[in-house]
């Protein structure tokens, strides 16, 4: 009876956010990013591809400009990840291109469904593709970031992705595949599945979770939605995850960073914990806010708390996280 309680509760919530989001006049913040937005399509490995750009209405189009990518959760959407994160107006304020990708469909042959046919990003993880060849993610943001540059002046020292949940696993691969082109990462409540880590050049890393947070458990295991297992993420969420400061010591690791204990600093439910003296002058950086749950700080979240934990504006992730950002510049 919890099982199917939950499963039930899960599809209210999911009917309430498609309301939400396919509404003719949708939330204003959300109308705003659309308005300088862009879907773009592209081929990659016989596939169709989409992500959205947003570039701010007064940017200099003879600008060098940095890119911040930023990856959906799984079973959400680019669409959603704006509405979730707000990143579109950090790049109007600060003078940044934001690009949303989608990820595919478990059965890119059916429509796209967050219960029965979610978007998700082949993390590493090995959970999403039992039946069938894996999808390369991979590929597709080294192709998304080459069509990027022909099309935007972007500082290829200054691109960044981070990303929520499934999209923040995407993120740690992506850094670790991708060094030569990413500067930095910052995974929100997600999980490192690549076991050891080895990266050809630094890639900086912020990390932020709730140490509520259900689905991303501090201690590691099986997610689990409040109040039972959900009955669409069962099979998805199935595989436990690892402790998540296991995934801090890896990046840390790969890094060199100084073997000491890293520097804390504990104030208001928010620790941080800061790993220096790493390779390349780079950091890595772990934020644990106190009670949120599964939830972007300082954003919005798709789900409501009775399900996924509280939410938390003891920080805003996107303020904090471009801080991060800015402070790295991949060297030549």
């Amino acid at each position: 009876m919890g099982h199917h309680r939950s499963g039930s509760l899960l599809r209210t919530a999911l009917c309430g956010l498609a309301l939400i989001l396919g509404l003719a006049g949708p939330l204003a913040t959300l109308a705003h990013a659309q308005a300088n937005s862009e879907v773009i399509a592209i081929n990659v490995a016989g596939q169709k591809r989409t992500f959205t750009v947003h570039v701010p209405a007064m940017l200099n189009a003879q600008a060098s400009v940095p890119l911040v990518v930023m990856l959906h959760g799984g079973g959400g959407t680019a669409r959603a990840a704006m509405w979730e994160t707000g990143w579109a107006a950090k790049a109007d304020h600060e003078g940044f291109i934001a690009v949303f990708p989608d990820a595919l469909a478990r059965d890119p042959a059916r429509p796209a469904s967050f219960g029965a046919n979610p978007q998700l990003w082949n993390d590493g993880s090995g959970r999403f593709y039992p039946a069938q060849s894996p999808v390369d993610d991979v590929g597709f943001i080294a192709a998304m970031l080459d069509d990027l540059g022909r099309r935007y002046t972007i500082d290829a020292r200054r691109v960044y992705v981070s990303g929520f949940s499934n999209g923040a696993s995407m993120a740690f691969r992506l850094g670790a595949a991708l060094p030569d082109r990413i500067a930095a990462i910052a995974p929100v409540a997600g999980a490192l599945w690549n076991d050891p880590v080895k990266l050809a050049r630094p890639v900086s890393m912020l990390y932020i979770t709730g140490n509520a947070d259900p689905l991303n458990p501090i201690a590691g295991g099986v997610p689990r939605l409040l109040g039972g297992t959900g009955g669409t993420g069962d099979v998805v969420r199935a595989k436990p995850k690892p402790p998540v400061r296991d995934s801090i010591r890896q990046w840390a690791n790969a890094l060199g960073c100084m073997a000491a204990p890293p520097a804390v600093a504990d104030a208001d439910g928010i620790c941080t914990e800061t790993h220096s003296r790493c390779a390349g002058d780079s950091e890595v950086v772990y934020i644990e806010i106190d009670g949120q749950g599964h939830t972007w700080a300082g954003g919005r979240s798709l789900l409501p708390a009775r399900l996924v934990g509280a939410g938390s504006n003891r920080i805003a992730a996107n303020d904090v996280i471009w801080d991060f950002f800015r402070r790295h510049v991949r060297s030549p």
